[in-house]
């Protein structure tokens, strides 16, 4: 890290160090753009981390993804009442 002598440029830069590290160690795709952006979900889940509530770890979410632990319904238990019908194909 370069040092400046400007405290609020010193910081920028720490706080940017510290949200590197919360997108590393929780899954979040790094843009150094989101740093104060409090409409970007990764640094909404920041700001939580940083008041000591509870965030949400990306790297789990994806791990019960990846193992086939969908949250939604699949399609074969739905009922397809509609799959009988013909197909409208134009003409009457």
């Amino acid at each position: 890290m370069a040092n400046y002598k400007n405290s609020r440029t010193t910081q920028v830069w720490n706080d940017l160090d510290l949200y590197l590290a919360f997108c590393r160690d929780y899954g979040y795709r790094f843009n150094p753009e989101d740093l104060y952006n409090n409409k970007k979900y990764p640094y909404q889940q920041y700001r939580k981390f940083q008041a000591g509530k509870n965030c949400k770890n990306m790297w789990d979410e994806d791990a019960k993804r990846f193992a086939g632990h969908s949250p939604r319904r699949s399609n074969d238990s739905r009922n397809n009442s509609n799959q009988s019908r013909t197909p409208y194909n134009g003409r009457r």
